[in-house]
């Protein structure tokens, strides 16, 4: 950052009246309309020699002219009428001409006086803002100093990160071709397993109510559960070196993990320590200086990292050790694999079968519901109707009255007629109230039907897509299971 440079981008603010502004500072108008009479006499419209001296009784006055030879008071019968008031003495005047000098002087003073403290601030906020802009200055240069210690910090780390990343993706390399190796001499045994396994993961793309633990998913878990069993029996390194695998990956996808954490946290302090004051991507952040509550300390963030890379290396020295001891043990379980696989299918054709009655039944009632809903609908548009016929008969019956309002005197009575009016529009009233009620309730059941409808078709979407998944996946995907005579290895 340029140390000459403020931390608001550029010079401090210039205030008015400290010498920087458009033009020089108005002299105050006593000081200006004093400063060439400092020996002669003040200003007129300011104290005068003799004004501190007690005032003394005027004489009577005579009247003003031979005009003014009348009354002396004002009333308010002559202000009314329009007399013009008699006045022959001043007995309106509040303060004297002393007072009114005294009060000029007064005002001048207080004005003189806020100038010289506006003055006096403006040259203080001057000082602080040259101490702050220095001191903005100073905290940037420590600030990007200790970015550019963390960037290097973060740099080493991931350096690191990628060596041993690079070791463990070298070393999963190998056990996969180990797990090749000895998959290619079972390869039939992991049919059965790959099948029923994809089908539970089909399975649990059903939706909503249909996502249930039934009997083809049971039957599916036991055969799942079996394939491992005669696999286990089959090579029990293969699942050693699965197990490591798993290991392996995890471990490889933490440190991933980690590298792509301290990638960004290193661009990240990387942009930061190019930031500068003139740079067009700073903005305003409110709460940007709170801690959050998970980060963590320098030295959390050592040990984390530095676990990271031990479980690694000690993942990666039991995988070689693994790969040096591989044996295998072969077993035949093929009649309970394939009894298994026959009850999946029979549990499976029960299953379908059931739920294409359900489904049937569903779109049955789907109709009586959309049936009904038209029957309400037309209901609701007719009593709308209803209630608009009956705004003539009210419009009618409130003209009336407003009418009659207009009767004079004697003839303004409250006679039968006025009654009926009242009551017919009170009537009126009660009967558009119970047909609004009629029509709340109309619709509140058409939302139901509204609701009922979109659930039953909801639900037949349900049964549509768990179909699709038990009939025309799930039998395809059992049409590829593997004979007794694949399975035996013929």
């Amino acid at each position: 950052m340029d140390e000459t440079q403020g931390s608001s981008g550029g010079a401090p603010p210039r205030f008015p009246g400290d010498g920087t502004g458009d033009g020089p500072s108005m002299p105050c108008p006593m000081m200006e309309s004093t400063e060439g009479e400092t020996r002669h006499r003040p200003a007129p419209y300011f104290p005068q020699p003799g004004d501190e001296l007690p005032a003394q009784p005027e004489a009577s006055m005579g009247p003003v002219g031979p005009w003014a030879t009348g009354r002396v008071t004002f009333t308010p019968q002559d202000g009314l009428t329009g007399v013009r008031p008699v006045v022959d003495r001043y007995s309106v005047t509040k303060f004297g001409a002393a007072q009114w000098r005294a009060n000029n002087m007064r005002f001048f003073q207080q004005s003189d006086e806020k100038i010289r403290d506006a003055q006096v601030a403006i040259n203080n906020a001057k000082r602080c803002v040259a101490k702050s802009f220095r001191e903005a200055d100073q905290t940037q240069l420590e600030t990007t100093e200790h970015l550019k210690d963390r960037a290097c910090e973060v740099h080493r780390w991931k350096t690191e990160l990628e060596h041993v990343i690079l070791e463990m993706t070298k070393e999963i390399e190998l056990l996969e071709a180990e797990r090749r190796r000895v998959k290619q001499s079972l390869s039939v045994f992991t049919i059965p397993e790959s099948i029923a396994g994809e089908f539970l993961q089909l399975r649990a793309k059903r939706l909503e109510s249909d996502l249930t633990r039934d009997e083809v998913e049971e039957e599916l878990t036991k055969e799942v559960a079996l394939c491992s069993e005669v696999r286990d029996l089959l090579v029990r390194t293969r699942e050693q070196i699965e197990m490591q695998l798993i290991e392996l990956k995890a471990e490889k996808a933490r440190m991933e993990v980690d590298w792509t954490d301290k990638t960004g946290a290193y661009t990240i302090d990387s942009q930061c320590m190019r930031l500068k004051n003139n740079s067009p991507l700073i903005l305003w952040h409110p709460g940007a200086t709170r801690f959050p509550g998970q980060q963590s300390t320098p030295a959390s963030y050592e040990h984390y990292t530095q676990e990271c890379l031990t479980a690694a290396e000690a993942a990666r020295q039991r995988s070689a050790n693994l790969r040096s001891t591989l044996s295998a043990i072969y077993t035949n379980s093929i009649k309970d694999l394939r009894d298994q696989a026959m009850r999946v299918d029979m549990s499976l054709g029960e299953k379908i079968k059931l739920t294409e009655e359900v489904r049937l039944q569903l779109e049955k009632e789907l109709l009586r519901c959309l049936y009904e809903q038209a029957n309400s609908e037309k209901a609701i548009e007719e009593l709308r109707h209803s209630v608009r016929g009956l705004d003539c008969a009210m419009k009618v019956a409130q003209t009336r009255l407003a009418d009659r309002l207009h009767r004079r005197n004697v003839e303004s009575c409250r006679d039968t007629p006025q009654f009926a009016l009242v009551d017919e529009v009170k009537m009126l009233n009660e009967r558009t109230a119970a047909m609004l009620a009629e029509l709340k309730r109309a619709e509140e059941t058409q939302a139901g039907l509204v609701k009922a409808r979109s659930d039953l078709e909801r639900e037949i979407i349900v049964k549509r897509k768990t179909l699709y998944i038990d009939k025309q996946r799930g039998q395809l995907l059992r049409s590829f299971y593997p004979s007794a005579t694949a399975l035996a290895g013929f």
